[in-house]
Parts: structure tokens; C-alpha cells; sequence
């Protein structure tokens, strides 16, 4: 059985908990539904990488505002986290957005357009069932 660092109960820690601290105390209107969906802490516990996504419309525009709001917020993050971690050094906090999900999106549409042009190609109907040849 793998035990776990302390590096990666911290990161678990930190992302349930900004995950609220974001959603509920962070008062700006400029900031959308964001979701911290990692977060990686150095082997030292001197910095925190924060990964995070946006619901909605993500234009660079937008992303780029959120991420500016959110390095703003991370004195106020950080010191309410030392609040409610028991911890002798709070990591300094650095966002990141994380295109893993839009680009999970992206490719599972690609995959499904080839499938339904391969279909199309080879003439055959759309089946959400797919049934063996009955003789």
C-alpha cells in the first residue's frame, strides 16, 4: 500500500478548500463559476499551483480576467486558508487555467464526428444499440 505525502494531503486539502473559499467569500463580479480542478504544492510547501477551470463561455478575454482576479484575491485566499489549515506556512498561491477539460470536450466531439462520418460514409443508420447479424 503506497502511503501518501504530506505534499499531496496538503494539495487535497488546499483544493477543497479554496473550492469554497473561491465560490462563497471571493465577492468580485468580474469573477465567473470558476472550479479548482488540482492543485500541485512544492516538495517544500513554499507554493501552490492552482488549477482551475471556468463554467461557461471561455474566450481568452474572459480567462485572462478571472485568472487576474483570482491573483488578486490570493493574499485574502491565503490568509483564510491559515485560518482553517493547521499549518506553519501557508503556501503562496499561483493560478493556472487548465485546458485539460476543454480539450476533453474538444476531442470527444472530433471522435464523435468521425464515428457518424464513418457511418455516413459506409451508409449505415445511427444505432445507439449496436446488434449482431441475425441469420
Amino acid at each position: 500500500m503506497r502511503e501518501f505525502k504530506r505534499t499531496d494531503r496538503v494539495a487535497d486539502q488546499l483544493q477543497k478548500e479554496l473550492a469554497v473559499l473561491i465560490q462563497r467569500e471571493v465577492k468580485d463580479p468580474r469573477l465567473g463559476m470558476v472550479t479548482v480542478s488540482g492543485v500541485e504544492v512544492s516538495r517544500d510547501l513554499g507554493y501552490a499551483d492552482v488549477h482551475v477551470t471556468l463554467l461557461g463561455e471561455d474566450t481568452p478575454e474572459r480567462i485572462k480576467e478571472n485568472l487576474k482576479v483570482l491573483k488578486q484575491a490570493a493574499g485574502f485566499l491565503r490568509g483564510q486558508i491559515a485560518r482553517r489549515i493547521k499549518l506553519r506556512h501557508v503556501p503562496e498561491l499561483r493560478f493556472h487555467y487548465d485546458e485539460s477539460v476543454v480539450r476533453g470536450q474538444r476531442l470527444s466531439s472530433l471522435i464523435d464526428e468521425a464515428v457518424e462520418s464513418d457511418r455516413t460514409r459506409l451508409g449505415e443508420e445511427p444505432t445507439s444499440d449496436d446488434e449482431g447479424e441475425r441469420d
